[in-house]
């Protein structure tokens, strides 16, 4: 499959609800997007970005109800469906940012705890714990590489997934909109140096006193921006992409072989 339909689903979360019907909302957006090959979801749709003192009592294992909901609406829109990110209580009940790639049967194919996470030694860093692997996972559309929000920061991490031959990058967030200027950035400094398409997909409103910034986009190995949200609302950006670009791109700029390691 050289051609993508993605849907980059920029949603509000409204933390006032209960947390079912966060879930339930999200679901139903994804379940309008049939007709997609991949649906990408934001991080920590779920639970707020920045609410730190919620994670522990809304955490939630893998075989929650927040990845049934996931699998149950990628398998009625017949879509792969990049689940955004939640808090995970793992088995040993350390708590993780984790991202969920799931097949249109709704089996789970992917999953990618947050390596780098955000705070100075505050914030994420005080109540989750790192993963400490690199995911990437083949798909009909080529291997996809995982990151989450953060991760954006440390171009070494990408570098990693290009290597494991990722030629499609998801990176779910939930990026503040007074450092929005870096997220538009650096998506697209990841898509030039890489050479791979970059879907990056924000959250907007506020939460825990912090406003989100939006401006989800979707990029080009060629750092061409496919499309953009805007910065206020919840929106769909519905891209057909061709994958083929990026061998294209790398044949046609022959950089990557030129790295000294």
């Amino acid at each position: 499959m050289s051609t993508v339909r993605i849907a980059a689903c920029q949603v509000e979360v409204d933390l006032a609800a209960p947390f079912g019907e966060r879930v339930a909302h999200v679901t139903d957006v994804v379940r309008a997007q049939a007709g997609s090959d991949l649906v990408v979801l934001p991080e920590l749709w779920p639970n707020g970005g920045f609410v730190f003192d919620r994670f522990a009592d809304e955490a939630q294992p893998l075989d929650g109800s927040v990845v049934a909901g996931l699998a149950a609406a990628a398998r009625e829109a017949k879509v792969w469906l990049h689940g955004g990110s939640f808090v995970e209580r793992g088995e040993d009940g350390r708590l993780f940012n984790t991202s969920v790639l799931l097949d249109p049967d709704g089996e789970l194919r992917a999953v990618y705890r947050k390596l780098h996470l955000f705070g100075f030694r505050g914030g994420e860093t005080t109540v989750l714990s790192a993963g400490d692997e690199v995911v990437t996972c083949e798909t009909p559309f080529g291997v996809v590489g995982l990151s989450t929000c953060y991760d954006l920061r440390f171009p070494e991490l990408y570098r990693r997934l290009i290597d494991a031959g990722a030629v499609l990058m998801l990176v779910p967030a939930a990026w503040p909109e007074r450092r929005i200027t870096h997220w538009q950035l650096l998506a697209r400094a990841r898509a030039v140096e890489d050479q791979v398409v970059v879907v990056a997909v924000n959250t907007v409103g506020e939460q825990g006193g912090v406003r989100l910034g939006g401006r989800s986009v979707v990029v080009d190995p060629w750092g061409e921006v496919l499309a953009e949200a805007g910065d206020d609302s919840a929106e769909v950006l519905g891209v057909e992409v061709d994958l083929e670009s990026v061998a294209e791109t790398r044949e046609r700029f022959p950089v990557l072989p030129d790295r000294r390691l």
